[in-house]
């Protein structure tokens, strides 16, 4: 079990991501890019290895980090020890790219047919890193201004480290129904500013 202070720190650390502050989230990069990339290759080793030739283990990190820093900015995770950020982390990477993979299967492409340059198609650049991508303040102003009053106040209470029984006892309603509507908001917001923040 971590010691108080290391729990302060982490909780401190949390806090910071989920207020935008790019040092923050630059530091989320440095501790778990290597780890999320990782994660892709031996995934993609595992299901075949010629997935490697259509995707890019950067371009999916890029992916999962844009979905985490904006979904954590408007308070959808609990992440209470560093073990849960991770496995959320690599959740979302193995999620991600199975769900790409079913998309390139269901156009009926062959891999056998494709050439060895990666698919474009996530947004990023090869000259940019995962933190200039997604660690924008001006990114995640942006969402915030497509909330509504209501949605918030939400991610207000939130971030400031209200649980969801204490957001639906300020508000109404219960937690789950609450959590569905940022959720639901997330997803809304997402679509229509043409970011991939699904978790899946």
């Amino acid at each position: 079990m971590a010691e108080p202070a290391e729990r302060d720190e982490y909780a401190d650390f949390i806090r910071r991501v989920r207020a935008g502050d790019e040092r923050a989230a630059e530091e989320l990069v440095r501790r778990y890019e290597t780890e999320i990339r990782l994660e892709i290759r031996v995934w993609l080793r595992v299901r075949d290895p010629r997935l490697r030739r259509v995707f890019d283990s950067m371009d999916i990190c890029q992916s999962v980090l844009a979905s985490f820093f904006v979904r954590a900015a408007v308070g959808d995770f609990d992440l209470d020890e560093p073990g849960q950020l991770i496995r959320l982390l690599v959740g979302m990477a193995r999620n991600k790219l199975s769900e790409h993979v079913k998309f390139h299967q269901r156009q009926c492409r062959d891999v056998r047919r494709t050439s060895a340059e990666p698919e474009a198609g996530f947004g990023a650049t090869a000259e940019d890193t995962p933190s200039q991508v997604v660690a924008s303040r001006e990114l995640l102003e942006k969402f915030r201004a497509r909330l509504s009053a209501e949605e918030r106040r939400i991610t207000e209470m939130r971030a400031s480290g209200l649980d969801w029984s204490a957001v639906a006892t300020e508000l109404g309603g219960t937690a789950e129904s609450r959590r569905k509507q940022l959720a639901r908001a997330v997803e809304r917001i997402g679509s229509e500013m043409g970011l991939d923040t699904a978790i899946r």
